[in-house]
């Protein structure tokens, strides 16, 4: 028999901590196994004889022998209770987190070299600071309007709803964006081509798994969009970026020939994050080389709806029948990140032919936030709310462009503007990458525009700068902020770098 009775120290000292008398001497005896004062083969008390000579329940003792018999430090035998031959050293490997200090992790908890390729440090709250682009007015949300639907979708639903659903989404939603992007973008479409999704990355993970093999050619945008280089990279994919003009993206011909693609990830709306738009010869050509090549067209349309030059441009997919093109769209943007629901229209054949396999990938569920934004869509709550945004928007894009003419002494072009949620900054008077590392550190969130290169081919520098979710008001404020910020490494590096070459035909657009 050993001597416990230091466990009665050991629980008093638990339950000071906030513990249970029970758990207290659980603990105390797995640490007494671990540190070898029960080494292997000892004996415990009887439960009945312990609590009496240490004045403590019998149940609580009960509780810790039977949690480690469960756990496989301790066996019980026709001599009592027995530490186990192995304890001490699966405890202490344990507590050592499987490695001792010094020694490299085994290989079994080795990562994938994607993992570490593709990483990211920014925190929730980076995201909410001033010019993070991509986050919408988050001071402007129609909270109201959406409880209510959240709340009327609740009460519709019973228990049967709540299984696993359909993987293409609820039927009631898919109608309502079918009918929503027929009417405002001109997609050619019905509700069973429609794929609800957690938002465009999900969409783009599924399309570069469903739509092509390992060791395929993918087409994207130079400077470009880098969850898409994300998804494409992780599904196997070569990449091979296509410089943007003014006019998008510029394919050499020849190039259909000598590199054809299996996808084209485009945003021809409002190309990000330079802000062009693809223009009409140039969309027809990209439809035509996809239906010659076999190839398809990711379009990307993730702020069109915010259009401040005129009534939205049609989507690539409607200009004509059966479009090798699959049109993608998120609510982010226009509604609130967190609701992360976005949607694919896929061409009816090719919808035939991925069901199953759509089936086999995605689970369906969330029937609460679908139906709610299926009322939102259907009662014309969601086509106000975009009317309001356009408005605000249009303004704080105005108040930025104004503060930047008073307060940004460097030169400098505004791109873009035309549409969406943030402008891109040509030229900056020293890196851009270190420049917004240390605006994130003084509040701010300006992207630095070389971080929407691919690596390994040269890139453009300048920031972007999302407006949506700065206060008018408050715009010149954090402008002659980054310029104090600027002025500040300008001062401490004492050489300002001169800005990275930038196309003529960009370089003389107005800001």
């Amino acid at each position: 028999m050993v001597d416990l009775r230091f466990l009665c120290d050991q629980a008093r000292l638990g339950e000071r901590a906030g513990l249970s008398q029970r758990r207290g001497i659980y603990l105390a005896l797995r640490e007494a196994i671990a540190d070898g004062r029960l080494p292997a083969g000892s004996v415990l008390p009887a439960t009945r004889s312990l609590a009496c000579e240490l004045s403590v329940a019998r149940n609580s003792l009960i509780y810790a022998y039977e949690q480690l018999a469960a756990e496989g430090y301790v066996q019980a035998t026709r001599q009592g209770t027995v530490v186990r031959a192995w304890a001490r050293a699966s405890l202490a490997q344990a507590s050592a987190g499987g490695s001792k200090a010094g020694q490299e992790t085994p290989s079994h908890g080795q990562t994938s070299r994607r993992a570490g390729a593709w990483q990211r440090f920014r925190s929730p709250d980076d995201d909410l600071k001033p010019f993070m682009p991509g986050v919408p007015a988050m001071d402007a949300l129609p909270l109201q309007a959406w409880r209510k639907a959240m709340d009327r979708a609740a009460r519709c639903l019973r228990g049967s709803d709540l299984g696993y659903r359909d993987a293409r989404g609820e039927p009631e939603l898919r109608q309502a964006i079918a009918t929503y992007v027929q009417a405002s973008r001109g997609v050619r479409c019905h509700a069973d081509q429609v794929v609800v999704t957690q938002g465009t990355q999900d969409s783009l993970n599924l399309c570069a798994q469903l739509l092509a093999d390992v060791g395929d050619l993918a087409w994207i945008e130079h400077p470009g969009y880098g969850g898409a280089r994300v998804a494409l990279s992780l599904a196997g994919l070569q990449l091979q970026p296509i410089t943007v003009d003014a006019e998008g993206m510029a394919v050499p011909p020849a190039w259909w020939n000598e590199r054809p693609p299996r996808l084209i990830y485009l945003t021809p709306s409002h190309q990000y994050p330079l802000g062009s738009v693809l223009t009409w010869p140039r969309r027809m050509s990209l439809i035509d080389g996809a239906w010659r090549c076999g190839a398809w067209i990711l379009e990307d349309d993730y702020d069109s709806e915010f259009r401040h030059d005129g009534p939205p441009l049609a989507a690539m997919q409607g200009l004509v029948d059966d479009a090798p093109v699959v049109y993608l769209g998120t609510f982010s943007k226009s509604l609130f990140p967190a609701l992360r629901l976005g949607y694919m229209v896929l061409p009816q054949g090719l919808m035939d032919r991925l069901a199953p396999s759509i089936n086999a990938l995605v689970r369906g569920g969330r029937p609460q936030s679908q139906l709610a934004l299926a009322e939102f869509i259907n009662e014309g709550a969601f086509t106000r709310h975009l009317r309001r945004m356009r408005r605000l928007y249009w303004e704080r894009q105005q108040a930025l462009r104004e503060a930047w003419r008073v307060h940004w002494p460097w030169p400098s072009a505004l791109l873009g503007g035309e549409c969406g949620m943030h402008l891109t900054v040509a030229g900056c008077p020293l890196s851009d990458q270190v420049l917004a590392d240390e605006a994130l550190k003084q509040g701010l969130s300006p992207r630095p525009l070389s971080a929407y290169s691919t690596g390994g081919v040269e890139g453009f520098e300048g920031l972007v700068l999302g407006y949506a979710n700065v206060p008018a008001e408050d715009m010149a404020r954090y402008v002659a902020h980054l310029a104090r910020v600027t002025s500040g490494l300008l001062r401490a590096s004492s050489t300002e770098k001169t800005a990275h070459h930038w196309p003529a035909d960009q370089r003389s657009r107005p800001s």
